[in-house]
């Protein structure tokens, strides 16, 4: 190991699960709320644990797979390790498309808000703004990057809590066993489809723990910080996503009072504590987007690093580091010129290309669990290894194929494309590989 990465190895396991809350954008609940209370026909809370429960499965499989290796790159380490380096190659490919969009949605959702409160300067200069500061940070060592989603989780988390305020003086006024119900959860609708069908979509917001994965040569002691930082990020998001829906579906049991379900955010806040918190309010989603975006061009910067320093992407360029800087700069500026795009591009588009990548990283960690442990350990033997080392990743792998059969078509389309493309790539750099081989015999 380099004494260049001994001296940029800062982060904390607490700075590592901010950066993954981060990732997550706690206040997503309010964004996604209309969408699934309509599927789950007002069981919210109830998709969120049924979603918390399966994304803990997928962690468990993260957190194993990282105790065994100090290097980073998430889905594309661990498969290329346990399952060969084509397989790596076409999982860190399809990841790929889930990290690079996912800092172009915030910079998106950034120049919507910002046009909103100053509709005066041009929806394209607010994201041209925000994937700049957010690129000029990254550029910077991690350590900052961790400090600064600190103040921008908290800011929103801090508004949650107002928010959480508001609605239970609200209820209480009729008297708190409006309070201290199960309704949220056990509304009288038994199905458990539309529960699974709203925990699919809601799956998404965990992918935190993914992304967290990709800081291990920043991270003190990764073998150890990296496994708890997964497990802990996914259930502080659950708990918080949890919480939050938990007082919206109090405070609204079906969608009959939003005007549009599928942009719910601003109505609900106007509702619950007037037209003032409503523009306190987007100032906190604005902070929020601001950290999530952070976290998201982080990661997304640091596995384009790693795939160029493993020769998929170019050496020279996307595998160099800097070291005066502490970051992987032309990775970072590269996520910074694709988050910019944003502005020639709308939401739905984005976000339909996102759950391809996250489903296929998702499911090529179990599989690599099954792969290392029971296949190539041999670690068979007795109860504790058969549940360990095939029943969990069995079970993992069921759950995703739940979310499998409500991707939408237009997801699997583009992310059938996108896959062509790596093909092409994967057989250009091995027929360019076997030139090389043969020139110089």
């Amino acid at each position: 190991m380099d004494n260049h990465n001994l001296n940029v190895r800062k982060l904390t396991l607490w700075q590592v699960i901010i950066v993954g809350i981060a990732y997550m954008t706690p206040m997503t609940v309010f964004d996604t709320f209309g969408i699934v209370s309509d599927v789950t026909s007002g069981r919210v809370p109830l998709a969120y644990i049924f979603a918390l429960v399966a994304m803990l499965l997928t962690a468990f499989s993260y957190a194993r797979l990282s105790q065994q290796t100090e290097r980073p790159g998430s889905a594309y380490t661990y498969t290329a390790e346990s399952c060969g380096t084509a397989a790596g190659f076409f999982v860190g490919w399809c990841s790929l498309l889930d990290y690079i969009l996912l800092p172009l949605i915030n910079a998106l959702l950034a120049g919507i808000y910002l046009n909103a409160l100053m509709p005066a300067i041009p929806y394209a200069v607010w994201v041209f703004i925000a994937a700049g500061l957010v690129t000029l940070v990254n550029c910077f060592r991690i350590h900052i990057l961790a400090n600064l989603s600190l103040l921008f989780v908290f800011v929103p988390l801090i508004m949650l809590v107002i928010f959480i305020y508001l609605v239970i003086h609200g209820i209480s006024s009729n008297g708190y066993e409006h309070v201290l119900t199960l309704t949220p959860l056990f509304n009288g609708d038994s199905s458990i489809v539309p529960l699974i069908t709203g925990a699919s979509i809601l799956c998404f917001s965990f992918l935190g723990f993914d992304a967290v994965t990709t800081l291990s040569h920043e991270t003190h002691n990764p073998k150890k910080t990296i496994p708890r930082a997964v497990m802990l990020t996914t259930l502080i998001g659950g708990v918080i996503f949890i919480s939050a829906s938990w007082f919206i579906q109090l405070y609204f049991p079906d969608n009959s009072r939003f005007k549009d379900p599928e942009a719910a955010l601003p109505e609900i806040a106007l509702y619950v504590g007037g037209a003032l918190f409503q523009a306190v309010f987007l100032v906190g989603q604005i902070m929020n987007t601001a950290a999530s975006g952070l976290a998201s061009h982080a990661s997304a910067a640091r596995l384009i690093h790693i795939m160029g320093r493993d020769g998929i992407f170019h050496k020279g360029i996307f595998g160099a580091f800097n070291h005066k800087l502490g970051t992987p700069l032309y990775s970072v500026l590269t996520i910074g010129l694709i988050s910019m795009t944003a502005m020639f591009l709308d939401l739905s588009t984005v976000v339909n290309l996102i759950s391809f990548g996250a489903l296929i990283a998702f499911t090529a960690v179990n599989f690599s669990v099954f792969m290392k442990f029971y296949v190539q350990d041999k670690q068979r033997a007795g109860f504790k290894y058969f549940a360990l080392n095939l029943c969990l990743p069995f079970l993992s792998v069921l759950s995703i194929v739940a979310m499998w059969v409500n991707l939408e078509s237009s997801a699997l389309h583009f992310g059938g494309a996108w896959l062509a493309l790596g093909i092409v790539l994967f057989i250009y750099k091995k027929l360019r590989k076997q030139s090389i081989v043969l020139s110089n015999a």
